[in-house]
């Protein structure tokens, strides 16, 4: 027998007792720090890794219970979008707005002195479309005109109102009227990089 086991053997029962407990002592510790704790801090991982898990799953089942509203969100907006495109010319269809606007005039009994488009001024994903227009007529002719302007199925903005030159004569009132004229249109996607892309210099 080996003699460091032999001299164990022949301690005192109490000594032998205390040995024991140390060497359960030691290798309880091994086992908690080698076995336990490695697989306490996977179990810990594995339960954050499961609550994201059931955090996405709870996110993506809302999401696909208010699939229905947000489709219709969506076709209520695209209609919208749709009604705009049809609110705002695009640079073909501006000529014929801007004659709309004469017939609109002459139909309302007034006189074009100056109808003079100004250069465009663009904005995000549109451009504003400025003209200069005076005319002569009575102040009937000039609100049936606003009135006409405003019911036409593209935007025309009118600013800048200016009356001079009231005349009175036979019953009737005439007078001179200046105004900035205001449509806009859609930039198409060229547009919209070329004025994006920074100035040369």
């Amino acid at each position: 027998m080996h003699p460091e086991i032999e001299k164990i053997l022949n301690l005192p029962m109490k000594r032998k007792i205390m040995l024991l407990v140390i060497a359960a002592a030691i290798e309880s510790a091994l086992l908690v720090w080698f076995l336990y704790i490695p697989k306490f801090k996977e179990h810990k991982q594995l339960e954050t890794e499961l609550a994201k898990l059931i955090t996405e799953v709870e996110e993506k089942t809302r999401t696909a219970n208010n699939l229905p509203i947000i489709q219709r969100e969506y076709d209520r907006l695209n209609s919208e979008l749709k009604q705009a495109l049809t609110e705002l010319p695009n640079s073909r269809e501006i000529p014929s707005l801007l004659t709309g606007i004469t017939t609109q005039g002459k139909n309302a009994g007034l006189d074009f002195l100056i109808f003079r488009p100004k250069g465009e001024i663009p904005k995000d994903f549109y451009a504003e479309v400025p003209v200069d227009i005076t005319v002569s007529g009575t102040y009937l002719s000039v609100a049936n005109f606003f009135a006409d302007v405003a019911k036409l199925p593209r935007i025309v903005n009118i600013n800048n109102v200016v009356f001079s030159d009231i005349k009175s004569a036979s019953d009737k009132t005439t007078a001179k009227v200046s105004c900035l004229a205001t449509t806009f249109r859609f930039l198409d996607k060229k547009e919209i990089k070329d004025e994006k892309k920074p100035a040369k210099k």
